[in-house]
């Protein structure tokens, strides 16, 4: 298992849409598990992603719901790491709207691999595999420390397109697996989000211009 933990590029402004995203999601997440199992259930039905019988806010609203702690935690630690950095490149205003575009596109991949399915896709991992397929377009010479777990527990440095592309060649694999299953009402992982908002992200990020050449300023304050 790998978890990454931290970039090796260096951060020139204090990552504020990044930390109010995570922030957000926390919030959100809190207030859903202060909900009784039943009423839970329906608020996911209601504002997460269901194919099936698609509502296009949900598309927005899924983004800002999780499933348990793993899935929040696991999912702010990557934002934190690779959102920080793309943020700083290509400001707040840019970012957000990068995370938000990709987030859309991925739930849209998803429900166009799985038309039928009746199960809320929730998460904001779509969004967040948007944010790293631009980090891997932006900062291809950079390194992610990241935590090991094989036999040993360790931390190692691993170049950032090994790392991003082993990541996506996984997710692609394990959704190219689960066409396999015709059961509409189980769950799972939203494989095709997450391929589908990186790619968006590696796409997108062409279009949102580095603001290295104002960063005097930053080191000037």
């Amino acid at each position: 298992m790998l978890i990454p933990l931290r970039s090796s590029e260096r951060v020139y402004a204090l990552a504020k849409v990044t930390t109010t995203l995570i922030a957000l999601n926390m919030a959100i997440f809190l207030y859903q598990v202060s909900m009784p199992p039943e009423q839970l259930n329906d608020f996911v039905m209601q504002w997460g992603i269901v194919p099936d019988h698609l509502q296009l806010a949900s598309l927005v609203t899924s983004m800002f719901l999780h499933g348990g702690w793993m899935h929040i935690l696991g999912n702010m630690l990557f934002l934190w790491v690779f959102g920080r950095n793309v943020e700083d490149l290509i400001g707040g205003t840019r970012f957000l709207a990068l995370y938000m575009v990709t987030g859309v596109l991925a739930g849209i991949v998803q429900v166009i691999f799985n038309p039928y399915s009746r199960v809320p896709t929730i998460g904001a991992s779509g969004a967040i595999a948007g944010v790293m397929g631009a980090y891997l377009v932006k900062l291809p010479r950079s390194r992610i420390y990241t935590l090991l777990f094989f036999l040993f527990v360790t931390t190692v440095e691993i170049p950032a397109p090994f790392l991003l592309l082993f990541w996506f060649l996984m997710q692609f694999l394990n959704g190219i697996g689960s066409l396999t299953s015709t059961d509409y009402s189980g769950g799972g992982v939203a494989w095709f989000a997450h391929v589908g908002g990186f790619i968006a992200g590696m796409v997108l990020a062409r279009f949102f211009p580095d603001r290295r050449k104002w960063r005097s300023w930053y080191e000037e304050g």
